[in-house]
């Protein structure tokens, strides 16, 4: 262990106005700065215009905190090349913005500070939702990231459509009743109805929006926290399998679609906005980014034309539900050389009015209660309904790896999308890759 990091491991374990009084002396002129990372251009945008409200928060305190905000706009994937080549060579900033799936990673490579004493001693963590903090928290019981963000995944469908086609629009109780209705759809319009993230085209997507949302409500474990190891057979996964393969062999996928570069462009940014493809997979990210007044592919009156089902059952003895989804956090540089100062940065941001502020600039929901009637959050009618499925979504244990296991199901996928596969041989192919991938020592037997 470095020495830095060995001194902010112990500075953890001060006591928060003890720690900023003691380490605002070492800076110049007794103040003390940290550096935040944001690599998407509008979360950059809305916490360029918070960092004065909160170094004057600070100073009301007696705290002298300077924010240097580091903007690199980046692609999910060249994020994670360079954060984690900056981690390594000593270079990453103080605090960084990003999701879940990251902080698995570079949690147990040891690059983030473990913040349970600071979220414990916070009277704000007693208000995040159960599904939020279970997604948080990392396999060794702790917690590194401060969740600023949260989003349930669901089935959403166009209601007028629908219901001028004369189809049914109320909760669909098993994916056997919902296919059912989307024959219906094909029958009278010729056209593949849904859209499920699938192949290698769509990337990560076939993964976190396709297979994972469907296999999350079937019971199934796909990862156990206390072993360390992944289930790469199920019934679950089985099941969520051959879903796809029945979807394929009635024509309700778009096929070629999902074969074709960007695949999310002529599904969900043409065919759902025009109705021709009325029910699409997505997270409550798309009332502000798909398909909202400033979106990719903005829909008129989005709120009344656009309706979300929970995900079906799929196998017996479930029960239809919302999916969470995770979202952005703050993590910690372990060797940040303020990291009392930091964390304090994570918590504000992740409080009251800025917290409101940035949910409602990138179409999040909130990961804590008591924001319902904090503006402008308090103006986004879709999420404050998002927001109390959110309260009982099932959250799905996921682990180091899940880049490797989401790699095998875009290839799997991808074989029953190309009709090289069935259901049976793309969850032999699945689980085949994955364990390649994993190594067998990361596999349950």
């Amino acid at each position: 262990m470095r020495r830095n990091r060995v001194l902010a491991a112990v500075a953890a374990g001060l006591l928060l106005t003890g720690a900023l009084t003691a380490c605002s002396a070492s800076g110049e002129d007794g103040v003390v700065t940290v550096k935040l990372l944001q690599y998407q251009e509008a979360r950059a945008a809305v916490v360029k215009d918070l960092i004065p409200e909160f170094e004057r928060a600070m100073a009301k305190k007696g705290r002298r905190v300077k924010v240097e905000l580091v903007t690199d706009i980046l692609t999910d994937d060249q994020f994670r090349t360079k954060i984690t080549q900056q981690f390594y060579s000593g270079t990453a900033p103080d605090v960084v913005d990003m999701g879940g799936s990251n902080v698995t990673g570079m949690a147990g490579a040891g690059y983030l500070l473990k913040l349970d004493k600071y979220l414990h001693a916070w009277d704000g963590w007693d208000e995040y939702y159960p599904s939020v903090k279970d997604g948080a928290r990392q396999r060794d019981g702790s917690y590194y990231s401060v969740p600023h963000e949260a989003s349930v995944q669901s089935l959403f469908y166009r209601k007028d459509v629908l219901k001028r086609l004369g189809i049914d629009t109320s909760q669909p109780r098993t994916w056997h009743e919902l296919v059912a209705r989307l024959k219906q759809v094909r029958a009278k319009t010729g056209e593949a109805p849904i859209v499920l993230p699938a192949g290698t085209a769509w990337g990560d997507g076939s993964w976190s929006e396709g297979l994972l949302p469907i296999v999350a409500g079937t019971g199934s474990t796909l990862y156990d926290e206390k072993s360390g190891k992944w289930k790469l057979r199920s019934k679950g996964l089985s099941a969520a399998f051959d879903l796809y393969a029945d979807l394929v062999k009635a024509k309700l996928l778009p096929v070629r679609d999902l074969q074709n570069p960007n695949p999310w462009e002529p599904t969900k940014y043409q065919k759902f906005p025009e109705g021709t493809l009325p029910v699409a997979a997505q997270g409550s990210w798309g009332w502000k980014y798909d398909w909202g007044p400033e979106g990719a592919a903005p829909i008129k009156d989005s709120r009344k034309r656009i309706g979300t089902w929970d995900y079906p059952a799929l196998v017996p003895g479930t029960e239809p539900a919302p999916i969470s989804g995770g979202g952005f956090g703050y993590s910690v540089n372990a060797d940040a050389a303020h990291p009392d100062a930091a964390v304090e940065l994570a918590k504000w941001l992740s409080s009251g009015k800025a917290l409101a502020k940035q949910l409602a600039a990138v179409g999040a929901v909130s990961p804590r209660k008591g924001l319902s009637h904090t503006a402008p959050y308090r103006n986004e009618p879709s999420l404050l309904q998002t927001e109390e499925k959110l309260k009982s979504s099932i959250q799905p244990p996921l682990g180091d790896g899940e880049d490797r296991v989401s790699q095998a199901v875009q290839g799997a996928t991808a074989k029953i999308v190309s009709g090289e596969a069935d259901g049976s041989q793309a969850a032999d192919a699945f689980a085949e890759e994955a364990e390649e991938l994993l190594g067998s020592t990361r596999v349950a037997k």
